[in-house]
Order: structure tokens, then C-alpha cells, then sequence
């Protein structure tokens, strides 16, 4: 049996014929199984990508299309065997099949490996250094792959997100494979009977300048010199007339080949998608901004291709250029730490060396772009003092250069670096409100919707962190709403944290939830958070809404070894070893504990000091701890990430400030 999804959703057995695989709900749960690629889907998800408001009994519907998938794709199967293609796992469903069954696993296999295949031939226009080409093979299977689609990906599933997003992903990874493919006939000498395919490509995709510099190989390949000329020209125009852009490294390196009848014709070096995929910096930058609001793998590649952009775009010696392209990743974060800090880094040191390049006459907008990247790129969970002084000063002049150019665009960007940069000190809960104010405020009035799911959840955090969990619910259900327009799968991943974090804090209400459906709710929420592509977010958060949950109801620190603590396991290990009864090995533990990074979890770590220090009489700790608590009085420890919560400050501060006047 093979399942089929570059197209309409269908199955279909070995004799061909297709399977009734019944209504469309069916068919999509169908499909999305197929999109998790063999991983686990819980549950919830399902529940949520199936319907924008579930039904009462969502679940038992779900349930329901998951049978009767069975037995269409099962029919033969005994009534007491378990399921062989959609298992029940955990909390969820995942699809087992071979991926040479999935038409959509196959077409990416064979891409991945006509990215990096190893087999080469020599051509006959190969040029020293560049003298190997693609096997005959992989062009054969590009082309067998490509001729598997039979439409838009998932396209009889409207108006789900989920499978928005997965076609704009595999629409881009088709036109990739088209690209791919007239590279590599390209590079082994043929490719004269493109000219009609790549130039309708062209047409479709004029934004694309690899595919220019394909057809415009593919003429002079056919002997055409003059229409290569021809073409190259005509881009160029398309890109000043349309964008303000000149044409990259590449094609004019090209044009300047052809004109003296010495085109390499090899593929364009200037930027990189994948092991043997080449784009243009402006193209692949656009391409990562794209994929970072889909989180998962395709968030990881959008970050590493928007860091090899940025490179390529050093490399060509042009400054403006530069200074563009790391600009042009203005993709809205709300987290304080990096998810791969020494990436970050990399992008903050090419944007400080643009910077000095361009001087303080360079162009203010380009200016304030750099600036405000250098602010956002800058977490401070990572940084030196100086790092840090010299981010929250990157922070304050993207603001006012953006204010000065009255682009709003450019200001909600800026504001995203402010926000980033507010975490100075505990207590700053009700500065953040406002920031998040003044940019869902520009997004709603000048159309930036993915700024509006920021300033939502600035909001929704600064709520929590206040204990206004009616607003912050508010600015959840809002942040939703506007992340199904947005096309924004990880906003529900962070609205399902804040709901664990409510449920939380309302277990110690009378007649409220128990702790243990607290527990389930966070549970849940991890589950949901482990594919999410941020592991910057992800680790130690699950271990630390555990011990919060704890100490809301006064009980031990947890001690399962299996916890992962993450950044946080030097303010966990002194309440973790008291609940082993390990009273010196926690003394020792809590006199090596640093000071917390200034990021979201700040006033938690210093609460889970204050409590160690009550704990083991230690007064001077304590008080340490309580004076660092006391502007932050008002606040709940933990509650700024808008995830969890430890509880109100002021009880920490006042068993610290007892412990300490006691000593």
C-alpha cells in the first residue's frame, strides 16, 4: 500500500485501485499523521488542528475517523491483531509505514540525497575545482520524484493551518527540486532542452534568481547567446524596477562570462540552502523568515540558512547588501534565551562589523535594522557584562532611529530588541506590559500580524507575571485567534504552557483542580513543546513547572534522576538534595549557586535561592536573595515566561527577610 498526499490525500493498495478512506475529517486526520513523518501526534493536537473551536466531544469524534481509517487501510485484519499503520502511541496516533510508501517522504529522501550525493561523473564543461557532477542516477530520481506531484501538497485539506503551512514548505522544497535538477543536467553538459521549462519556472517564480541564472545558462548551453544577454538583462530590471535591488554576485559574474564567451555555467556559490543546493542571499534570507514561523526542523534549517546568508553576503564584499540581509530577518521572539547561542553570536559579530563598516553616516534605516538584530540576537541568558551593555545600548538606538523614520515595520522590530533587553533587573513585569502595548498597538493600526501575535504575548506574560490570569487568558485566546491567520503553529504551543501554568496556580483554590491534573496539564504542554524546534525554551521548563507545582502546595523539591533540570540545575540541586535528606551536600551546593541570568526566569531562580537559604539557615544568602526580590514584590516568581509559576514573590521575600534579620 502506498499513501499519497502531493495532491489530493488518497491510499492506495497494490493493485492501484483507490481506498475509501471516507469524509474529509477522515482524510485529514490522514494527512497530518503523515505530516509528523512517523512521530507521535498527541491527542490535543489533533483536537486543535482538526477544529479552530472543538466540539464537545472532539475527542470521541477523533477517535471515531482514527477506527474507521483502520480498518480502510487494514480491512484484512484481524479484529484481536493490533493496528500495523496507525498505532496508538502514548497520548496519540502515529503513522508507520515505510517512507518509500509516502509519496511526500519519498520526493524529500530523494532531494536529500541529490543534495549531497556522493557519486560523481566528470563533465565535459566542468571547470578546475568544480570538474565533478551529479551521477546520471540522481537526475533520474529528481525527475521521477518531481513527476509524483500531482498538485498543491494536502490540497483537498482547506482551511486547516497545519496544512497551510506544510504546503508553502514543500511548495518551496519542489521548486528547490526543479532548480536542483536543471543545476545538475546543467553541470554535466546537457540541459539545452530546458529552456522552455525553466522559462515558464521563471515566469511563475520572478523573484527567484537562481532560476534566472539557470534559464539564462540553459540559452547560452542551446547556443543562444544573445537570449542569455537577454535574460539577465530583464532580471535585473525586474529587481531594481520591483524590489530597489541589484542582482546578486552571481548573475552579474555570469553575465560578465557570457558577454566574453567563457560562462562557467557551474551553479551559483554565493549561498547555501542544503549540502549542494545554492541560492542567492536575498532569496535564501526571505526563505528563512518564512520557515521560522513554522517551528520544528523547519525553524532549525531557518536559522541555520539565515546565518549562511548572512555569510555568503560577507563574502561578496558588498556592504549594503550585508547589511540587508541581516536586516531582513526581523522574525518576532519572545524568549530571553538563544536557542543556539553560538549562532547568535555569529550573527551579532557580522552585524557589529557592518555597523563599524558603514560608520555613523551610513543609512539610518539600514542602521536601526542592524541595530535592533543586534538587540534581539543578544539573549541575555548568554552574555558577558559587556555584551550586555553593549546590547541594551544596541536596543535603545534602534528605537530611536526607528522612531526618527516613523517606519512602523522597522519600530515593532526595534520594540522586539527593547523587550528582549527589559529583563535588567527583577520587578520590570508592568515596563514589558507596555512595550507589548505600543506593538500590538502599531501591528493592529499598519497590518503586521505576526508582531500582533508578539505583542499578545508580551502581554499575556506580563499579565501572568502580575497575576492577572483573566488578561493574560484574555491575551492567549487573542494571540490564537490571530496565529490561525498567521499561520503560526508554536503560538498554541506557548498558549498550552500558559494554561498548565493556570491550572497551576488555581490548584491551591478551594475546589479547584488537583495538582495532579496540574501535573497531566504540564505534561501535555511538554509533550506539545519537544518538537517545537527552541530548545532555548524547551529545557529544564518542564522539571521546573514540576518543582513550582511543588512548592505551591509546600511539598519536597521532586528528585526523579530523569528530570532534565537544563539552565536551571544549579538553583533546583540545593531543594532537590534537601528532599534527599542530603542536608550538607545542599549547603555546599547552594554557596556555589551563581547569580541568575536576567531573562524570564530571574525572580524564579532567586526565589528557589531564598527558599534554600530559609531552608538551611543561611542568612547572609538570604539576604542577598531578598534584596534582589524586593522590586519585585508584586510579581509571581516565574510567571513573567507567562509558563509556570512558583508562587507569589512576596512569600519568598518574606521567609528571606525573616531568615536574614534573624541571623
Amino acid at each position: 500500500m502506498r499513501i499519497d498526499v502531493l495532491g489530493a490525500v488518497r491510499a492506495l493498495p497494490d493493485d492501484g485501485s483507490p481506498i475509501d478512506l471516507g469524509g474529509p475529517r477522515h482524510r485529514e486526520v490522514l494527512a497530518r499523521l503523515v505530516a509528523a513523518e512517523g512521530r507521535m501526534v498527541t491527542t490535543d493536537t489533533l483536537v486543535d488542528d482538526l477544529w479552530t473551536d472543538p466540539p464537545a466531544r472532539a475527542v470521541g469524534a477523533l477517535r471515531t475517523f482514527v477506527a474507521a481509517l483502520r480498518r480502510a487501510l487494514e480491512p484484512d485484519r484481524p479484529p484481536r491483531d493490533p493496528p500495523r499503520v496507525i498505532i496508538t502511541e502514548g497520548p496519540g496516533y502515529a503513522l508507520r509505514l515505510p517512507r518509500e510508501d509516502v509519496d511526500v517522504h519519498r520526493f524529500q529522501d530523494t532531494l536529500a540525497r541529490a543534495r549531497r550525493r556522493p557519486d560523481t561523473v566528470t563533465g565535459p564543461d566542468a571547470m578546475p575545482g568544480l570538474d565533478t557532477v551529479a551521477h546520471p542516477d540522481t537526475v533520474a530520481d529528481l525527475s521521477a520524484a518531481l513527476k509524483d506531484w500531482r498538485g498543491p501538497a494536502y490540497a483537498d485539506v482547506t482551511g486547516a493551518a497545519w496544512a497551510q503551512r506544510e504546503r508553502t514548505r514543500l511548495e518551496e522544497l519542489r521548486l528547490e527540486g526543479v532548480e536542483l535538477r536543471a543545476r545538475l543536467l546543467l553541470d554535466s553538459g546537457e540541459g539545452a532542452g530546458l529552456v522552455a521549462e525553466l522559462g515558464a519556472h521563471v515566469a511563475e517564480q520572478p523573484w527567484r534568481e537562481p532560476a534566472w541564472g539557470l534559464l539564462a545558462r540553459a540559452l547560452y548551453r542551446a547556443g543562444r547567446q544573445a537570449d542569455a544577454l537577454a535574460t539577465l538583462r530583464r532580471a535585473r530590471a525586474m529587481l531594481v524596477d520591483q524590489l530597489g535591488l541589484d542582482p546578486g554576485a552571481e548573475l552579474r559574474r555570469l553575465e560578465t562570462d557570457i558577454l566574453n564567451g567563457a560562462a562557467p555555467l557551474e551553479g551559483a556559490r554565493t549561498g547555501w540552502s542544503g549540502p549542494g543546493v545554492r541560492l542567492g542571499p536575498r532569496t535564501t534570507v526571505d526563505l528563512a523568515r518564512t520557515l521560522a514561523l513554522a517551528g520544528g526542523d523547519a525553524l532549525v534549517h531557518s536559522r541555520r540558512d539565515r546565518l549562511a546568508a548572512v555569510q555568503a553576503a560577507e563574502r561578496t564584499g558588498d556592504l549594503f547588501l550585508t547589511a540587508r540581509i541581516i536586516g531582513a530577518y526581523d522574525v518576532p521572539a519572545v524568549w530571553s534565551r538563544a536557542d543556539d547561542p553560538e549562532q547568535s553570536r555569529a550573527v551579532v559579530a557580522a552585524a557589529e562589523r557592518t555597523l563599524t563598516a558603514l560608520g555613523p553616516d551610513g543609512p539610518a534605516d539600514l542602521s536601526a535594522r542592524l541595530l535592533a538584530t543586534v538587540a534581539v540576537e543578544s539573549r541575555s541568558a548568554h552574555l558577558s557584562a559587556a555584551e550586555l551593555g553593549r546590547a541594551q545600548q544596541a536596543a535603545q538606538q534602534a528605537e530611536a532611529l526607528a522612531r526618527g523614520l516613523a517606519d512602523p515595520a522597522l519600530l515593532v522590530f526595534a520594540l522586539n530588541g527593547v523587550f528582549l533587553q527589559s529583563f535588567t533587573r527583577p520587578g520590570l513585569a508592568a515596563v514589558r506590559d507596555g512595550i507589548g502595548a505600543e506593538i500590538l498597538d502599531l501591528a493592529a493600526r499598519h497590518e503586521l500580524p505576526n508582531f500582533g501575535v508578539l505583542g499578545r504575548l508580551v502581554r499575556l506574560q506580563s499579565a501572568s507575571a502580575l497575576g492577572d490570569l483573566d488578561a493574560a487568558a484574555s491575551h492567549a485566546e487573542a494571540a490564537n485567534r490571530l496565529a490561525a491567520t498567521t499561520e503560526a503553529p508554536l503560538v498554541p504551543v506557548l498558549t498550552g504552557w500558559f494554561r498548565a501554568r493556570a491550572t497551576a496556580a488555581r490548584s491551591t483554590e478551594p475546589g479547584g483542580p488537583t495538582a495532579a491534573t496540574a501535573a497531566a496539564h504540564c505534561r501535555a504542554a511538554e509533550n506539545a513543546l519537544q518538537w517545537a524546534g527552541m530548545p532555548g525554551l524547551h529545557r529544564g521548563l518542564f522539571a521546573l513547572a514540576l518543582l513550582g507545582l511543588r512548592l505551591l502546595h509546600d511539598r519536597p523539591a521532586p528528585t526523579d534522576p530523569h528530570l532534565d533540570w537544563g539552565p536551571y540545575r544549579a538553583w533546583a540541586r540545593p531543594l532537590v538534595l534537601l528532599a534527599q535528606d542530603r542536608v550538607e551536600e545542599a549547603r555546599t551546593a547552594l554557596a556555589a549557586v551563581p547569580e541568575p541570568a536576567r531573562d524570564h526566569m530571574q525572580e524564579a531562580m532567586w526565589c528557589l535561592t531564598a527558599r534554600a537559604a530559609v531552608r538551611l539557615g543561611e542568612p547572609g544568602i538570604a539576604a542577598r536573595a531578598g534584596a534582589s526580590l524586593r522590586g519585585a514584590r508584586a510579581e509571581h516568581a516565574g510567571a513573567a515566561s507567562g509558563m509556570l509559576t512558583l508562587g507569589p514573590v512576596a512569600r519568598y521575600l518574606a521567609e528571606a527577610e525573616a531568615c536574614a534579620g534573624a541571623g
